[in-house]
């Protein structure tokens, strides 16, 4: 489990890292879906946000980061537990693994709770997902893979 949350951490941050330069170079603003998902998860939990409009940003600010973040080490637990050491899974099928589970933990609690729906997506839209979910990928197994004890 320690490999894959470690794994998963570091896939986080490249994937931050692609989100992030993404916005930079196409000159676009980041996704309020994180912050969306947030406010959504806290109504259907009965939890009051506040209701001063800076304190609410403030709280969404900082929650909707940290749910991708706990959401990508999860991911990476759950690869870890896949793909114990020694257990002979490639390099493509980590990969592969990875890019699956972070786009599951990724977009599917947004598609749940109605924040988004892929389906109505663009193709820009899909590409600005997809990338980053891919980045994520490879450094989740990259990590996992390196973490492997010497055969």
């Amino acid at each position: 489990m320690a490999r894959g949350a470690l794994a998963g951490a570091v896939g986080t941050v490249a994937l931050d890292v692609t989100t992030y330069l993404d916005v930079a170079v196409r000159r676009r603003a980041p996704s309020s879906t994180p912050q969306q998902t947030v406010e959504a998860t806290a109504s259907r939990l009965h939890v009051p946000l506040p209701r001063d409009d800076r304190a609410r940003e403030a709280v969404l600010a900082g929650l909707a980061p940290l749910l991708g973040v706990g959401a990508g080490v999860t991911a990476g637990v759950v690869l870890g537990l896949l793909r114990p050491p020694g257990s002979g899974g490639g390099v493509a099928a980590t990969t592969a693994t990875a890019w699956a589970l972070g786009m599951l933990v990724g977009n599917g609690p947004m598609t749940l709770l109605g924040v988004t729906d892929p389906r109505t997506w663009s193709t820009s839209d899909w590409a600005a997902d997809v990338v980053p979910h891919l980045a994520y990928a490879a450094g989740t197994a990259g990590t996992l893979r390196a973490l492997e004890p010497p055969a």
